[in-house]
């Protein structure tokens, strides 16, 4: 990548923020090479006093909060990659929330007018002050008289201007410290920093196309239609554009107000149990997930029943991902670390050269405990942390998708925790995963996976006939070619000659241009 100066001077502004708030104090030196150590050592010099004495969280939050959305949306997105930041850091930007002041109603309002092509008295009888503000966009609530005369409460979520530019300025500032990263520790490279990097410029860009989300949530409603217990507010498409969203307005309880929630009578623990099935359900059914699940996202009806909001964020498993995870976890639960360990290398995820038989025995020291201890007692946070320094001993590299699932599983147990200090992960998962399991690995999973055989052997059996007559065309040119020797165009004879004329430099050029030629003919 070329260099950059403004975001090298950006980068080197930000670094000094995080340095006088402690933030490099949580860098462990130990595994380090020189240089990096060294800059560690030099960046706490810069420390502020009392930084070091304040809790690891309040010395991240307050360097991100500093540094702007931009970084607080790094920062979010950094906790969903313990394996890259290490656990202890990972958990300390998870307290990370994107509540930052709102921009003026009036520019709120031009927006909406830009961008739907209306004044905003013509959509909405009213339009309140914004009441939740965050990096990308804020939220306003607003009430529409239908031309049937009823009256609708809905939720209208307005994108910051300007935010588009901010964030393309900051994102060059982080690749610049990404690429110093694979320069400065050529060990990070196994967890691709760069890719990091693109990963959250990729989820940024379709956060600030609120169509995307608008999509999002359609799609969520529609595959969650018959779900019990789980639904997501209606968008209405005729007032969302690029730039607005506006969908229906949640009469709920936040899952973070467990006052309210007790108080409108509400069981917390079947709450709990409701939110863990209904997050394993997106997952592993649909291969489609809300990637942000934390209480702030997450409302109660007045039915009982979990309303998820905030779409900007979504995880996706394709079917080799989740077969992937469903042999995993089979082989768990039979404690068959053989063949979990056979399964990471099958898929590529864990190099080759690596034994079957050493992946087994560490990950026998994940699975054990599992069987050895009360399921209120483990930890999904504690597994995933020794999950990631045994792949990082094997050189598992990065998979961004299951990263992402994990985490925002670590994140829903967090959730259900709070509403009940004795959720059992494990039996309220149970429902759900031997349905997965028994979809992919009984009966109904061989049918299904005969019955994807015969398609794909009925699509190539409809092209077997263009197939044999392209194989026939091919041995006829050859034939012909053997016995008179190869014809060629005069434009070909004549672009030989001037690649002649140039001498031998272009020789090469020349012979290409003929097998080229050649390869048309005989495809044609």
């Amino acid at each position: 990548m070329a260099f950059r100066p403004i975001a090298f001077v950006r980068l080197l502004a930000a670094g000094y923020v995080l340095a006088r708030e402690g933030a490099f104090a949580l860098v462990a030196t130990d595994d380090l090479p020189p240089g990096p150590t060294f800059l560690v050592r030099m960046a706490r010099l810069v420390e502020r006093r009392g930084a070091a004495l304040s809790d690891r969280g309040d010395r991240l939050t307050a360097a991100f909060n500093r540094l702007g959305p931009s970084w607080i949306k790094l920062g979010q997105f950094l906790a969903t990659r313990p394996d890259l930041v290490g656990a202890d850091v990972a958990d300390a930007l998870g307290r990370l929330r994107d509540e930052i002041a709102p921009f003026p109603d009036s520019a709120a309002r031009r927006t909406i007018e830009a961008d739907l092509g209306q004044p905003v008295e013509a959509l909405f009888a009213s339009l309140s002050p914004a009441l939740a503000a965050a990096s990308i966009a804020q939220v306003h609530r607003a009430r529409a008289i239908e031309p049937d005369g009823t009256a609708r409460d809905l939720a209208v979520k307005v994108l910051r201007p300007g935010v588009r530019g901010d964030f393309r300025r900051d994102l060059a500032t982080f690749f610049v410290a990404a690429d110093m990263a694979e320069r400065l520790d050529p060990a990070s490279r196994r967890l691709r920093p760069r890719a990091v990097v693109e990963i959250l410029a990729r989820s940024v860009a379709l956060e600030m196309d609120l169509r995307l989300e608008a999509s999002a949530l359609s799609e969520m409603a529609e595959r969650t239609a018959d779900d019990p217990d789980f639904r997501v507010p209606q968008v209405d498409w005729s007032r969302t554009g690029r730039d607005v969203l506006v969908m229906e307005w949640i009469d709920g309880i936040k899952l973070s107000d467990l006052a309210a929630i007790d108080a409108a009578g509400h069981d917390r623990k079947a709450l709990a149990r409701r939110l863990m099935q209904a997050f394993l359900r997106h997952a592993v059914r649909d291969g489609f997930f809300h990637a942000d699940m934390h209480q702030g996202n997450l409302f109660v009806d007045a039915a009982g029943s979990i309303v998820a909001v905030d779409f900007g964020i979504m995880g996706r498993l394709g079917a080799p991902e989740r077969r992937f995870l469903a042999e995993i976890l089979y082989g768990f639960v039979r404690r068959d670390y053989r063949r979990v360990a056979a399964v990471h290398l099958e898929a590529g995820y864990v190099p080759a050269r690596h034994s079957i038989d050493d992946f087994a025995q560490a990950l026998r020291a994940i699975g054990e405990p599992i069987h050895g201890q009360s399921a209120r007692v483990i930890s999904m946070g504690r597994l995933l942390a020794l999950l990631f320094e045994i792949t990082e001993i094997f050189e598992m590299e990065t998979r961004p998708e299951l990263i992402m699932l994990q985490k925002t599983m670590v994140v829903v147990e967090g959730v259900a925790r709070t509403l009940d200090p004795d959720f059992d992960m494990w039996s309220s998962s149970e429902p759900v995963l031997r349905e997965w399991i028994e979809r992919n690995f009984g009966p109904a999973g061989r049918l299904g996976e005969a019955k994807e055989g015969l398609f794909d052997f009925g699509r190539a059996a409809v092209r077997l006939p263009t197939i044999a007559a392209r194989a026939e065309r091919v041995l006829g040119h050859l034939d012909r070619a053997t016995e008179k020797g190869l014809v060629l165009a005069p434009e070909t004879v004549e672009a030989i000659g001037r690649a002649e004329g140039r001498g031998n430099r272009w020789l090469t050029a020349g012979v290409w241009a003929v097998a080229l030629l050649l390869l048309i003919l005989v495809l044609r």
